[in-house]
């Protein structure tokens, strides 16, 4: 079959590689049908992301056609049409049990590596490095899906795969990171990043019950997109002090709730902090740029909530530790129990209440795939999400 594969630091290619097997009971196999390149696949092209290795397959959007199923798969047949969470969870273990599926102790090969990282191992996620289990990603003809019974959600016939790809990712990524905002009644929730997770975290916190939003970036098509379709108030981070706008268009007080939907990567518009996070990121003396969240602590008004769904991969310098104590904030983050969201987010879907497929400008064939990275990174020809179709 053909998939876009990781050779290095800027270097993605669509080569041909083997099928894949069923190698347990509970494996399915996806004729996969669209697949979306999301920003966390920028930190592996960018080389933020550690323990990947020449030949791993990338993506963690897909959905398709269940074309085999393991002997012990029971929930889906030959011919089901299912999109496909980004993390792979066996549905029983104590984290499993309580829904937090992102948190799963059994679906992780890589675990030893996860653990020398980050204390615990987390569960595996598809194409995204060794230490998050080495699963082949589903950018590609076909994908092996372990678990089968527990994370393919299945589609009816006659529903088209934009409206429901994103189940996979983005749409429950920003809906996570709204219901961590614990939202309440007039409040005002300030967004950084424009990006297509960010856009579905504006979708959700009206969602939520939010009385105003301000959404932050300096992509034009990106902040267009956000008082378009998300009905909010935008700054580019380009022409003004962030923390100054923020404090004038509140009186004051500071946004309640911050969502942090940039991540490892952020740009800074030139603050000196963002420069010292370029230099060492370049230099090999950082692994994350955190200026977001740092901006993110010092604006967010007191006793308020940061939510943090963009990914962060290793160490951020400088975090006001201080400022966020005696603030009294409170810092929600993780990646996405998306098998939770998937069910509720549809029923929105089915009745009409939104269609995710807004946020596609892109759709392009999977031997274009390189070409897709290219203009998602370099923000070309108005790029905000790229689906591709294998």
């Amino acid at each position: 079959m053909k998939a876009l594969c990781w050779y290095g630091t800027n270097d993605v290619r669509v080569t041909t590689v083997p099928d894949p097997k069923i190698i347990n009971k509970n494996d399915a196999i996806i004729k996969v049908t669209s697949t979306a390149i999301c920003g966390s696949d920028l930190h592996i092209l960018d080389g933020f992301q550690p323990t990947m290795e020449k030949g791993d397959i990338l993506g963690h959007e897909p959905m398709g056609e269940v074309v085999e199923v393991g002997s012990d798969v029971r929930n889906l047949k030959v011919g089901d049409r299912v999109v496909v969470p980004f993390t792979i969870s066996c549905g029983e273990c104590f984290f499993c049990q309580k829904q937090m599926y992102s948190l799963c102790d059994n679906s992780n090969p890589g675990a030893e590596l996860a653990r020398k990282a980050m204390g615990h191992a987390t569960a595996g996620i598809f194409g995204y490095s060794h230490m998050l289990g080495g699963y082949a990603g589903g950018q590609a003809e076909y994908l092996r899906v372990p678990y089968a019974d527990v994370g393919p959600f299945k589609i009816p016939n006659g529903i088209p795969d934009e409206k429901v790809l994103f189940l996979s990712d983005i749409f429950p990524t920003g809906y996570m990171a709204a219901e961590n905002c614990g939202i309440e009644p007039g409040d005002t929730v300030a967004v950084w990043g424009c990006g297509p997770v960010a856009q579905f975290a504006i979708q959700s916190a009206w969602m939520f019950g939010a009385e105003r939003i301000i959404a932050i970036d300096h992509v034009p098509e990106r902040l267009e997109m956000a008082r378009q379709q998300g009905r909010a108030e935008t700054v580019n981070f380009d022409d003004v002090d962030v923390y100054d706008q923020l404090m004038q268009m509140t009186h004051g007080r500071g946004p309640d709730r911050c969502i942090d939907a940039v991540g490892c990567e952020a740009h800074s518009g030139g603050t000196l902090d963002g420069i010292i996070d370029s230099v060492k990121t370049a230099a090999l003396l950082g692994t994350d740029r955190p200026h977001v969240l740092r901006q993110a602590i010092k604006s967010c008004r007191k006793g308020g909530t940061i939510s943090v769904p963009g990914v962060y991969v290793g160490y951020g310098d400088k975090i006001p530790i201080g400022a966020a104590m005696n603030k009294g904030l409170t810092i929600k983050t993780g990646q996405t129990h998306v098998q939770k969201y998937m069910p509720i987010l549809f029923e929105k879907i089915e009745k009409n209440e939104i269609d995710p497929s807004f946020v596609i400008t892109h759709q392009m064939k999977l031997d274009d795939a390189a070409e897709g990275y290219s203009l998602f990174k370099e923000k070309q020809d108005h790029c905000i999400k790229v689906v591709l179709k294998p």
